[in-house]
This record gives structure tokens, sequence and C-alpha cells, in this order.
């Protein structure tokens, strides 16, 4: 008899791993939208209201052996999920990946992925109309942000604002010196170090005044609040001897389990595991749980495996894990892994969903391109979720 799964939440590591595992388990796919939000794609449709209906993609036909089921999660327990309408999906491995929130219009709020279509046009809209940009948060979605609309609209008076002295801080340092003089030669306006004092809103861009923390006053037509993203937690922060980190994370050990029930994986933003909330971490947790899904599945033990090595400076490490978790965590073995194991900790973004990360602010300007942005594909999208032709996206 097949082993059950039951994967909570249909983002990049849900999806793929609902795919990778459907020909080896009974797998449930549980994700209350009816749609797959492509969300690097949503930064640049914000400028090119065009490309979101390529960016969302519909669930409808996924699995052909499994299922998915457009329910809201209530509870996990250690043998399955409880949807919010009383439903059971019993399981025998879980696996929560929740994702995040993030400011409109580059999320949805919950599953209203209409009301995502609409505020890409009104905020687009916004843009259009306005003269002076301010984006406050200069990360991922910040930095993108400034650089496609500098890219796609060279009149617009754009200022990129972030309480941090340089650019990506925790990254090396010649990034965040390179990815300044990129913008600055696109007519970005870069003011470091200073915090913005008076936001009227953290998810909606709004047209008004910023104070920043050295006193200065700053009118913009339309401010972008892009503080970062927060995890959607809400699921498993209950579960027994779970630890909150920050941005609304989980703490997980080095197996990415994130409470005293050994059969409950947590992934993607959810999971506090050393990596950043990117797609990269994304594209290396995804096959490190099939493969290691696949060997309990055959009747093997974490402790024949390797755990799972974040990209990043925080090495999870059986040593610095938190103390609750250490009286579960596997003896150090010297043995290579679980089956296709993932090799060193190294991984690639899934080319069913993603290109390879060819960074970009802009199509075919290399020298606007940063790390974090990646091309929208959208056959190579649609083909991984099996599209029926002539469907509407």
């Amino acid at each position: 008899m097949s082993k059950r799964i039951a994967i909570v939440g249909g983002g990049y590591i849900g999806v793929q791993l609902a795919k990778s595992l459907d020909e080896h388990a009974d797998v449930t796919l549980i994700e209350p939208r009816s749609h797959l939000v492509h969300t690097p794609a949503m930064i640049r449709a914000v400028v090119d209201p065009s490309l979101t209906d390529r960016a969302l993609i519909p669930y409808d036909r996924l699995l052909k052996n499994g299922k998915v089921l457009r329910a809201r999660a209530g509870g996990v327990d250690a043998n399955g999920v409880t949807l919010e309408n009383g439903q059971r999906v019993e399981a025998d491995y879980i696996v929560v990946a929740t994702g995040s929130s993030n400011a409109t219009p580059f999320k949805p709020v919950g599953d209203d992925i209409e009301g995502l279509r609409e505020a890409n046009q009104r905020i687009h809209d916004q843009l259009m109309a306005a003269r002076s940009i301010g984006i406050v948060g200069a990360g991922a979605v910040g930095t993108e942000l400034a650089g496609e609309i500098a890219h796609a609209m060279p009149d617009k008076k754009i200022t990129l604002i972030s309480d941090t002295d340089r650019l990506f801080p925790t990254m090396p340092e010649k990034l965040g010196i390179a990815l300044v003089g990129k913008l600055r030669d696109m007519g970005v306006n870069l003011i470091l170090g200073k915090r913005a004092e008076n936001l009227q809103s953290m998810t909606e861009p709004y047209a008004g005044s910023l104070t920043l923390s050295d006193g200065s006053e700053h009118e913009f037509d339309l401010i972008f609040p892009v503080l970062g993203s927060r995890a959607s937690s809400e699921l498993i922060e209950v579960l027994p001897d779970t630890q909150m980190s920050t941005a609304n994370r989980v703490k997980v050990d080095p197996w990415l389990r994130l409470s005293s029930l050994p059969n409950v994986f947590a992934a993607g933003d959810v999971s506090d595991a050393g990596d950043g909330m990117t797609i990269v971490a994304a594209s290396r947790q995804q096959p490190w749980l099939k493969s290691t899904l696949k060997a309990l599945m055959a009747g093997k033990t974490l402790e024949e495996g390797k755990p799972y090595k974040p990209w990043g400076p925080k090495s999870a490490d059986p040593g610095t894990a938190r103390p609750e978790t250490r009286q579960f965590l596997p003896r150090p073995v010297h043995r290579r892994g679980l089956g296709d194991a993932q090799d060193e900790g190294r991984g690639s973004v899934p080319q069913e969903i993603l290109q390879a990360a060819e960074p970009g602010l802009s199509d075919g300007e290399a020298g606007h391109r940063t790390p974090w942005a990646f091309r929208l594909t959208r056959a190579s999208l649609r083909h991984d979720l099996a599209r029926r032709p002539g469907s509407r996206p």
C-alpha cells in the first residue's frame, strides 16, 4: 500500500514536491488558491500588467495520480491534516509549505486571485500617473522594483530608501556596491542608512510624504512599502515544542522538523532552516525533501541520510540546533545519504517552474541585472502544471 503524503501549500516547493512524488506515493496537495502565483513575475507586472495572467498558473491538472484539494488547512497532527470544513486528510508524512505574505500587488491577500488582478491594474494605473516614486525597503523586491520601473519608465523620478548602510548587508559587500552603481546608472536615487518614520501603510502603495530618521521630509506621488515578507505560520505555530523565529517563521532542526512530531516537516518561507525567504532556498529544499521522503517510504531512517544544508552562512549543525530538538536529532553518520541525496547542499532552480536563475532587472540588458530576478517562462510554467489548452489562466 502506498504511503500517504499531505502537502499543505501550493507554492514552488509544494507544487514541485507533489509532482515529483506523484508516481511514488498517495499525494494530496492542499491549497486554498485556484492558481500558483509566480511572485517574481508580479514585480515586473507592475510595469507591464499583460504579464499578470501569465504569472497566474492554474492547478487543475497538476497531478496524474494524486489530488489537489482547494481548501484551507485548519490543523495538523501526527496522523494528518484537518481542513477548515472538517474534512480529514490522513497522512503518514506531512509537509507544511504555507509560504508568506507580502505587500500588494506582489502576492494575493489570502486566496483572492481576482483581487490580485484588480490590485495589479489599479497600482499600474497609479504608477503611470505618478512622476515621483518612493520605494521603502531595499531587499530583493524593492531593488528589483526600482530597476523595473527605471528601465520601463525612465522619465520617473525614483528614490529607493533603506535603513541599512548598504544594499544586501548580509551578502558579500561587492554585490551591494555593484547594485548601487547599476541603479544609479539607471537614474535611481538611493537613500541608505535612513529609516522611514511615518509610513501610512505597510502593505498598500499610497501617495504622500515620508519623514526619515534624519528629520528630512520627502514628497512622493506614489510610495511602495516593501519591507519584506512575513511567513504564514499560523497553522503550525501551535504544534508541540514549536519555537518561533524572525518574520513569523518557525525554527526547524537540520531535518526540517519543527516540533516533536517526527513525521511533520516545514519548508520554504515558513521554515527557518538557515536559508533566506527566496526561490533559491525553495529550489534546494524541494529535492532534499523528495529524496528524504522516498527513502523513508522505502524503510530507511533519517539516521542513514545527511541533514539539509542551507545556502549561506547559517549552516544547520546539530551542535547548534535549538536544545529542544537535539533529543531527536540523528547521530552523526558518514554514509552518503538517502537515495538521490542532496549533493553537498547544492541545488538549482527547478526548470519545470523557472529558468535557471538568470538574473535581471530587464530583458537583454546585462548591465541592469540583479541576482534576485527570475525570467518568467510561460511555456515551462504551464507545461509543468499541465494546463488545459485554451483555458484561461
